[in-house]
């Protein structure tokens, strides 16, 4: 059997694509040698990687208590608070606008291990070093504060310290991190969740929310195009997932229909290779 690797890219809330992707994999009946992943992709990553099914997490997200009708920021700017999921806690203390304490220890429960070594499947995840600028790959060693480091979005969640290092979103400096998996790979996939944004054509100069966001994700996809220039994995999959913000966890359901497709094509490229 050719040894796959995966790698989850990040994206926020278009990252819940990633189980649809695991899914492939499980209906193919092929479990990856490894796995990378950035932020969204570092969490379902290190889920998967620790025995939860791509079906149990498919399951959890559609069932999880998103109540709220508009994005996170919009909710916070107009002060109607009271709708946003129950695990995330407004911080004003300066150094995150989000405190995720509940979610992490939520997340703990879910992996089950507490190191990447007693993880089933290796894993690489990826985070920045704020004050160095660069790459921080973890691969081994506690589990949860890489998984912290890596979805760190700037200004929204506080910097994580590991080392003496200030650690931010791994998608700042790699956001599909497919050339960090093993040499030994026989089969690279890449998976890309950036996603698409529409010109609103009557109202077409972006809110404050939208230029904040999207310019962040204007500079992930260049550095996905310089490093598609560079070195091409085998099977690069960017599912069409068009105007879902970063924090639309809501539209969980909206996300797995605009990415079926992708989840098809994936299948169809792997069963290829298989043959």
């Amino acid at each position: 059997m050719k040894k796959l690797g995966i790698a989850l890219g990040g994206g926020g809330a278009k990252g819940v694509a990633h189980v649809l992707m695991l899914e492939a994999l499980e209906e193919l009946g092929w479990q990856p040698h490894c796995i990378a992943g950035t932020s969204i992709g570092a969490i379902v990553g290190a889920l998967f990687a620790s025995g939860n099914s791509a079906k149990a997490m498919r399951a959890d997200l559609i069932g999880a208590s998103f109540t709220v009708n508009g994005s996170i920021l919009d909710d916070i700017f107009t002060k109607d608070l009271s709708r946003w999921w129950d695990i995330l806690d407004l911080d004003f203390s300066g150094n995150g606008l989000l405190d995720i304490k509940d979610f992490l220890a939520r997340l703990a429960s879910k992996l089950k291990v507490s190191t990447f070594e007693e993880l089933a499947i290796p894993l690489q995840i990826v985070a920045a070093d704020f004050w160095k600028r660069e790459q921080i790959v973890f691969d081994s060693g506690p589990l949860l504060p890489a998984v912290h480091a890596s979805m760190a979005l700037p200004g929204i969640f506080q910097p994580v310290q590991i080392d003496g290092r200030v650690l931010i979103d791994g998608g700042v400096v790699n956001p599909v991190p497919f050339d960090v998996l093993p040499a030994d790979c026989d089969v690279v996939v890449a998976i890309d969740v950036i996603g698409k944004r529409n010109q609103n054509h009557q109202n077409p100069l972006p809110s404050f929310n939208e230029a904040i966001f999207n310019t962040v994700q204007i500079f992930e996809k260049s550095i996905v195009r310089e490093k598609l220039k560079q070195r091409a994995p085998t099977i690069y999959i960017e599912p069409d997932i068009t105007d879902i913000k970063v924090l639309e966890f809501f539209k969980a359901g909206d996300v797995f229909a605009q990415a079926e497709p992708a989840k098809q094509k994936l299948k169809t490229e792997l069963e290829k290779l298989m043959g």
